[in-house]
């Protein structure tokens, strides 16, 4: 898991991008520049999934990253093991599922954890331009939903037509072609260029 505070992230002011970068610098970032009178029409987007973030930017430097701080330690902690990372969720099954994942040697957690992964190995490349075209929705929806040919582009990256895509944000504010293009790439190196 990332340390919240170095986070990937990205913030915009209007269409322009102000900040990006870890967390922490992102938001120290936008309260300068409300300090200063510009922090006009800010959005802070998760580079690794497209969602927004929203941060409490009152008080002193030290109280903002205190808070962000906190923000990761007070995540939910259960039972499990925690130094591994493995998180309780609750999972709902038929009882003839159970009976069968209580047959499995290691018992049905571990061998819900080799389902997974086997359905992650075998998912491969597809999953990850999903998510891909997820993160891009996302961040599209919050940025462009009033743009010009907002939902052809938007089918055009569901559909996986680049060329497309590329052709139907065009016209758009560059800050937010780029972002949305380096979000769309199936690595998400492509936010952080």
């Amino acid at each position: 898991m990332v340390d919240f505070l170095t986070h990937p992230c990205t913030a915009f002011a209007q269409s322009r991008i102000l900040a990006r970068g870890p967390l922490v610098d992102v938001a120290l970032a936008i309260r300068e520049a409300w300090q200063q009178g510009g922090g006009a029409g800010l959005t802070v987007f998760d580079d690794e999934t497209g969602k927004v973030i929203d941060l409490d930017l009152r008080g002193s430097t030290a109280e903002i990253v205190q808070r962000l701080s906190q923000h990761q330690s007070s995540e939910v902690r259960g039972r499990g093991r925690p130094k591994l990372g493995v998180v309780p969720r609750e999972v709902t099954l038929l009882p003839r599922q159970w009976e069968w994942l209580a047959a499995q040697p290691g018992g049905a957690s571990q061998a819900l954890r080799r389902l997974v992964d086997d359905a992650r190995r075998a998912d491969g490349e597809h999953g990850s331009q999903r998510l891909a075209r997820e993160r891009t929705y996302r961040f599209l929806n919050a940025m462009a939903g009033d743009l010009p040919r907002f939902e052809e582009a938007c089918r055009a990256l569901f559909a996986g037509d680049d060329q497309l895509f590329a052709e139907r944000i065009a016209g758009w504010p560059a800050d937010v072609v780029t972002y949305a293009q380096g979000l769309g790439a199936s690595g998400q190196d492509g936010a952080q260029e």
